[in-house]
């Protein structure tokens, strides 16, 4: 395994003084685990995002939990950056069975009631935005390869409701340490980092990542603009006292403040791109322009990418489009159902 992979590897991994890193498997070959973070606090156990709900994945917390000394009846609390399945599907199960409590950011709520409607249908918000965006072929692709995924109900993607909402500033004091939950909308809505400034760690969840470029406002009802949700977001925490990372997906670093500084200067690279795909054209849709810039450290086209990750990049060109037009460096107007855009070039 490369040296870059070892994070996902199963074991308990101390990270500072009573903070327990815990890798959980991901049925998909892009994130191969996500990281579970295990804090001692004086009454038991408060656990930083819970992985997805599935045997496997329960079995490797079970027996990693067991490695500290301790088990599922020793989770107190779950606080949960954000609403995706990996993160807050193993939590909403086990406080079914348990009743642990599980803690979830206020404006998350706006997703979780569109799914747990009972007419919601499987990645609906996805295929709207797609058809806005002129991706209608995408959209046939992902039909033909969900083997009925689209038809099913939210709740059986492991969908419902927490015991509580965060907003942010709230503060959860663990008895022997602090916790502040700092609000971070723009992978999520509602997505929140837990800060504990004495010990300087950030529980970044998916907001700030060592090695990937999060995407931005994967869900069902996401804000309007969210790259300047986003960007904005990762100005709030470059604010805050550089503290050591600790993320949801690769292994934790000394500075968070370093990759906040790369991540904001790959999306003015990304807006300056996508600016530049309108030199000889005049109006593009954000699929003509998703065409034309490269994907992923490997410079990949999009047609060399599978359904899902073109849907997550026409949706990102999209809103980098949207904040440009919110920049007023372009024009957009929906004809016949889709968005196109147009740069504003320079008078004289």
């Amino acid at each position: 395994m490369s040296d870059r992979l070892q994070w996902i590897e199963e074991g308990v991994f101390e990270v500072a003084a009573g903070v327990h890193r815990i890798p959980l498997p991901l049925p998909m070959d892009g994130l191969r685990a996500v990281n579970v973070y295990a804090i001692e606090a004086a009454d038991g156990l408060v656990l930083i995002d819970s992985g997805w709900a599935l045997a496997n994945s329960r079995a490797q917390l079970e027996r990693s939990l067991a490695k500290i000394g301790a088990g599922l009846p020793d989770v107190r609390r779950f606080l949960v950056t954000h609403l995706h399945r990996d993160h807050y599907t193993q939590a909403v199960a086990l406080n079914r069975e348990l009743g642990i409590p599980v803690a979830l950011g206020a404006e998350e709520r706006h997703s979780i009631e569109l799914l747990l409607r009972p007419d919601f249908r499987g990645l609906s918000g996805q295929i709207a935005q797609l058809t806005l965006a002129g991706g209608q072929a995408v959209v046939r692709e992902l039909t033909e390869v969900s083997g009925g995924a689209l038809q099913k109900p939210g709740a059986e993607f492991g969908y419902g409701p927490p015991s509580e909402w965060i907003t942010g500033g709230q503060v959860f004091d663990l008895g022997n340490r602090t916790l502040r939950a700092v609000s971070t909308p723009g992978h999520t809505r509602g997505h929140l980092v837990f800060a504990d400034a004495e010990a300087g760690l950030l529980f970044a969840g998916d907001h700030v990542l060592p090695h990937i470029t999060p995407s931005i406002g994967f869900e069902q009802a996401p804000g309007a603009l969210p790259l300047r949700d986003y960007l904005d977001s990762l100005t709030v925490v470059r604010q805050l006292p550089d503290m050591a990372l600790l993320p949801a997906h690769g292994p934790p670093t000394p500075s968070s403040h370093a990759r906040i500084d790369e991540l904001i200067s790959h999306h003015d690279d990304r807006l300056a791109a996508m600016a530049a795909v309108f030199s000889g054209a005049d109006q593009l849709t954000a699929y003509q322009v998703a065409q034309e810039i490269p994907w992923t450290s490997r410079k990949r086209k999009l047609g060399e990418m599978d359904p899902m990750n073109k849907m997550l990049a026409i949706c990102e060109t999209a809103y980098h489009l949207d904040l440009l037009v919110a920049r007023q460096a372009m024009t957009a107007e929906v004809t016949e159902g889709v968005r196109r855009y147009q740069l504003v070039r320079p008078v004289g």
